[in-house]
């Protein structure tokens, strides 16, 4: 049967004839995979840093491996792509949970219902839980589970464009992809990107390199007419060389350029990633500062509650609460929402804090929460690991969220009565108090303070008239505040009166006062606000410090009560790092002759003026957050609507950006058949309408050989309009005369019949793909499909 019969039986929708496609070479094979599974795995260093395991090391090699495989498997076998994405679910069903969820994996070998579970929802949210947790995570939960979809998928997809596609080149994307992921998912700090970097660009290259040179070798075979074992003869060897040569060249020279303008160009001072922009699930700035709750825990029941009980904590040892470095003349919160601090940043840990850089002493702790309620996890030294107990352990951990630069752990939703946690930490080493006049200000930054009132720097003048040196003033500070103060909580009737907070007008008062009276709320707020006017970086920290005279039980266990509450400072310098510092008073009778008029010490008037921008200072005791009126917020049906606006204004986006290329494919083809119809002569439109038809053909998936003539394309699609086509072609291009306009006008309207008729009996998919078909646009550019 000919091809012409074949094309006259067939309906015009199903003139695409089918070609064997010859064997792939082994070879081929090999070395496509080696070059791409080689781009894929030095594209995965950025990763590094997000995992930091063998875990990882392990889930790269398998999962390419296995991804590989199954594009191979799809090529040779000649399975349709619903066929490789069945393989490929079933690979990541299989394969995914001992790879990418190993604690959820029986024997480690086995899946389990349960780490099945954890890999669908890994899938769906671990990109998400990847940005939201310190690094590195390890195998923790399922956070293994992204890298190895995106390897599977990438594996997969490349191979196959490698070995079934008429451009292979395009199987580069995938590890340029996986490489840019690695990015976007990493730390701020970059790791080896140089390397990385220049490690990528080499392979890309080599495989550029590569397919140029088996192109050439496949046209020179072509040309010759056979396949010959060496290439020797076509100098092909010799191309090959100069071009590896050449290629070498150029990356050594570009390699050299790249660092040398890295090294003398300033770069910024912070990489952008998405988790610098994702918003944290914790924000500490949304709690109420710890610090206005200090005379809670001097009040009843919690004085004499047992709030914890603690096993391994030293006579006199720190037990912190919380670490506050943001004053706004209101109050000491964690963290600030107008400047930058990194105390406001709180990460999810999946395993342990590395304490490598911290120099002290290792300690243990447990604790058993008592009567105490709240987000804030005490905790001793520098973290290193937290391990929960009891029933509600698991969900204590999912949630506990560290900030490792003050040291402060919170668990969202709060701990409770019952709960128990032991913590790994390290203590730094710190100063004697011989050591505190040789320390200087420290680099550390935390928010500057605002509104400090004028009565605190004049105190603070005469407490360091005549020191000279950082170090020696705070010592001095510190010492006036602990002579001259007296404490008194203010709670009970025998106590001398006290007013609690810790604002601008509270601290002034602590200084013009004829006593001053105040407790660890007043003077650690003080402290820390004198070492700041000295240079030194500072903070207040809250917590307890149990009493001498605290019970022991027979595990070693100190009880702690809510009476044991204090605050104390901690300055950065620049010999020791951050350094605790007590500024309370020796609790000791309060000379009530100088008493005169006790309504002085709890005046409600303001002996500060605020600054214009900050919100009125309040005496009585409020939330620090003072919020100020909000607008009128708009009626809920508008606001409804304005977010179904931006819902469809954003997908809107999404659609148009990922409809452009295909868009603009359709665009080039009705500009290119405008140009042919429009051509200055009749011959020129002839033959542009028979380029017209042809390249319909080709886009609709009709094989028609290389430099075949108009005669044999008509052969090759069937059916006597064509053929008569073909001729009224070759006569306008070869006949003696020019042709008439009018013949001009005919072709193009049977050019549109049949442009029309190749689309019936496809389906709408078909017909699309034959629409944003790049075939016919590549044809003239002399690339045909290489043989393999």
């Amino acid at each position: 049967m000919t091809a012409v019969d074949l094309g006259e039986r067939r309906r015009a929708g199903d003139l695409r004839v089918r070609v064997r496609r010859p064997r792939l070479r082994a070879s081929f094979v090999s070395l496509a995979c080696v070059l791409l599974g080689l781009a894929t795995l030095v594209a995965v260093l950025p990763f590094w840093p997000v995992y930091q395991g063998a875990e990882f090391i392990v889930t790269v090699v398998a999962t390419v491996l296995v991804g590989t495989l199954v594009g191979v498997a799809g090529a040779v076998l000649r399975l349709s792509s619903f066929a490789v994405l069945l393989v490929t679910v079933a690979a990541y069903l299989v394969l995914g949970v001992p790879l990418a969820v190993p604690s959820g994996a029986l024997w480690g070998v086995l899946p389990t219902l349960d780490g099945l579970r954890q890999l669908v929802v890994g899938t769906a949210l671990g990109w998400k839980q990847l940005l939201t947790i310190s690094l590195p995570v390890g195998s923790y939960e399922a956070l293994l589970v992204p890298l190895f979809v995106l390897l599977l998928v990438v594996s997969v997809v490349g191979t196959s464009v490698a070995l079934r596609t008429r451009r292979g080149e395009l199987a580069i994307a995938g590890p340029v992809v996986v490489h840019l992921a690695g990015i976007v998912l990493g730390p701020q700090d970059a790791f080896l990107p140089r390397v990385a970097g220049l490690a990528l660009l080499a392979t890309c290259v080599a495989w550029f390199v590569w397919w140029r040179l088996r192109r050439r070798r496949l046209a020179v075979d072509a040309l010759a007419g056979s396949r010959p074992a060496s290439s020797a003869g076509h100098g092909h060897g010799t191309v090959a060389g100069r071009a590896v040569a050449g290629t070498v060249l150029t990356l050594v020279v570009a390699a050299s350029t790249a660092v040398g303008a890295v090294a003398l160009l300033p770069s910024p001072s912070d990489r952008v990633v998405a988790r610098s922009l994702v918003a944290q699930p914790f924000d500490p700035r949304d709690e109420v500062s710890p610090l206005t709750r200090f005379r809670a825990y001097e009040q009843e029941p919690l004085v004499d509650d047992e709030v914890f009980r603690v096993r391994g904590l030293a006579t006199g040892q720190l037990l912190r609460l919380a670490t506050l470095d943001t004053y706004d003349g209101v109050s000491y919160t964690v963290g600030s929402g107008s400047v930058s601090s990194a105390s406001g940043t709180f990460d999810l840990v999946p395993s342990t804090v590395d304490q490598s850089a911290v120099v002290g002493a290792p300690t243990s702790v447990s604790v058993d929460v008592g009567s105490y309620d709240g987000i804030w996890l005490p905790t001793v030294g520098a973290l290193r690991d937290v391990a929960f107990s009891g029933p509600t352990a698991a969900a204590r951990r999912e949630r506990f969220y560290y900030n490792d630069v003050t040291s402060t752990a919170a668990v969202v939703g709060g701990v409770a009565e019952g709960d128990a946690y032991s913590l790994l930490a390290v203590l730094p080493r710190q100063p004697s108090g011989g050591d505190l006049d040789g320390l200087t200000p420290g680099t550390d930054a935390v928010p500057a303070p605002r509104a400090v009132p004028d009565e605190l720097s004049t105190a603070l003048d005469g407490y360091v008239e005549g020191v000279t040196g950082p170090g020696a003033q705070l010592r001095a500070a510190l010492e006036g505040l602990r002579t001259q103060g007296y404490v008194s909580h203010g709670v009970s009737a025998d106590e001398p009166a006290s007013r609690s907070g810790h604002g601008a007008d509270r601290i002034a008062q602590l200084f013009t006062d004829p006593v001053m009276v105040g407790d660890g709320e007043q003077y650690a707020t003080a402290a820390a606000l004198m070492a700041d006017q000295l240079g030194f970086p500072a903070r207040v920290v809250m917590g307890f410090v149990p009493s001498e005279e605290a019970p022991v039980d027979d595990r070693g266990a100190v009880t702690v009560t809510g009476g044991d509450v204090t605050a104390w400072i901690e300055v950065d310098t620049a010999q020791f790092g951050w350094v605790a510092l007590d500024p309370n008073p020796e609790e000791r009778p309060v000379p009530e002759e100088q008493l005169q008029d006790p309504s002085q010490v709890s005046r409600p008037e303001s002996v500060v003026q605020p600054p214009p921008q900050d919100p009125q200072v309040r005496d009585d005791q409020a939330p620090p957050q003072t919020a100020q009126e909000d607008a009128d917020t708009p009626p809920e049906w508008l606001a409804a609507l304005l977010v179904v606006v931006t819902v469809a204004g954003w997908l809107a986006v999404v659609a148009g950006i990922v409809a452009a290329p295909f868009l603009a494919v359709v665009a080039l083809k009705v500009r290119r058949r405008r140009r042919r119809r429009r051509a200055a002569s009749a011959a020129a439109r002839i033959t542009g309408g028979w380029q017209e038809f042809e390249d319909a053909v080709v886009d609709h998936g009709v094989d028609t050989p290389p430099a075949a003539t108009r005669s044999e394309v008509a052969a090759r699609v069937g059916g006597a309009r064509t053929a008569v086509l073909a001729r009224v072609a070759d006569r306008a291009v070869f006949g003696p005369s020019a042709p008439p306009e009018e013949d001009a006008d005919r072709v193009w309207a049977v050019v549109e019949d049949l442009r029309r008729s190749l689309g019936e009996g496809l389906t709408r998919w078909q017909r699309v793909k034959a629409a944003v078909s790049l075939r016919s646009l590549r044809r003239y550019h002399g690339r045909t499909r290489p043989e393999r």
